[in-house]
């Protein structure tokens, strides 16, 4: 009768334990995490995987070492390891094991129940467990939530403050844009910006050049490679000032130092930036055109020679 009692009592104690567990799960996500070395001072390569019910999703960067509440990585050897990360958003709870400085384990991440009330109180709504989540992940703090609002921008919400944080739009890089004379406030083309490398630099340099550039202009210029370096060398060539829109023009099309000197030699010493661009639009190349005067045509214009390529003369 004892041993049966007190298997019961194991039972009851098991069956309880279970409850608790699958609460638990029920208010967290979990998922495995990685850390290695970093070439960055004072940070550390660090990877979350979440084992969501669509699958996995991984974040890696490098992360600030302070990050990390109870996990020391100076300590030699391998060993167990219990560390957290406390954001906004929520505390990751992470276990496993680190030798030298690099480990692996699985994490639970626990959301905080006021988040989504106090972001929506700023005026960002929509944020269910996932997307908690992933804020957490990022860092969306309620203070750089204040912060991005307190610059105005237009089309900010709740996904662009993701973005923000995934592409390093913060304040420090809005203002440096304005100080440069760019009363940029579009929230959609502050993330295109970080996305093609479009900098204070560059507008400064661009500024430098004569040119007044809005905020397409730099997106498509770095798009398609049109940077200020490039654009001194055809300064070089004889073509100083040309509109941005044509200079994106010669980069969609091929329109490049080399072929602009190629036809110099030629004796086409300075065609109109259109001229230059319909040549390459219609293959009117150097070889195209040394091939012609092995045949005898000479002293071709440069209509003349664009129109021989539209009705097919090659």
């Amino acid at each position: 009768m004892h041993r049966r009692n007190s298997l019961l009592c194991y039972i009851l104690i098991a069956a309880t334990l279970l409850i608790v567990f699958v609460a638990k799960a029920a208010d967290s996500l979990s998922g495995s995490w990685a850390i290695q070395h970093s070439d960055e001072a004072g940070k550390v390569q660090f990877a979350l995987i979440h084992h969501g019910h669509h699958g996995n999703s991984t974040h890696e960067s490098d992360w600030p070492v302070t990050t990390f509440v109870g996990l020391d990585l100076s300590q030699p050897g391998k060993r167990d390891v219990h560390f957290t990360i406390t954001r906004d958003a929520g505390r990751f709870d992470c276990e496993g094991y680190v030798n030298n400085g690099e480990g692996a384990g699985v994490f639970h991440f626990l959301a905080d129940p006021n988040y989504s009330a106090q972001m929506r109180s700023l005026g960002f709504d929509g944020i269910d467990d996932d997307k908690q989540f992933t804020m957490a992940v990022m860092d969306v703090s309620a203070d750089f939530a204040k912060q991005m609002k307190a610059e105005k921008l237009s089309g900010l919400d709740t996904d662009k403050l993701i973005a923000f944080r995934i592409f390093n739009v913060n304040g420090e890089f809005i203002d440096a844009l304005r100080k440069e004379g760019l009363p940029i406030s579009d929230s959609d083309k502050l993330v295109a910006f970080r996305i093609h490398g479009v900098s204070a630099e560059m507008i400064r340099a661009l500024h430098q050049a004569g040119y007044q550039p809005e905020e397409d202009d730099l997106i498509a210029m770095r798009i398609h490679g049109a940077t200020p370096e490039w654009i001194q060398q055809l300064n070089a060539d004889g073509y100083a000032h040309v509109d941005l829109g044509e200079l994106i023009a010669f980069r969609i099309h091929g329109v490049s130092p080399d072929f602009i000197e190629h036809l110099q030699k030629l004796g086409y010493q300075h065609p109109e930036p259109e001229q230059l661009v319909a040549m390459r639009i219609h293959g009117v190349t150097p070889e195209f055109i040394a091939n012609l005067r092995s045949r005898g045509m000479q002293n071709l214009t440069i209509d003349q020679l664009v129109t021989l390529r539209i009705h097919g003369i090659d």
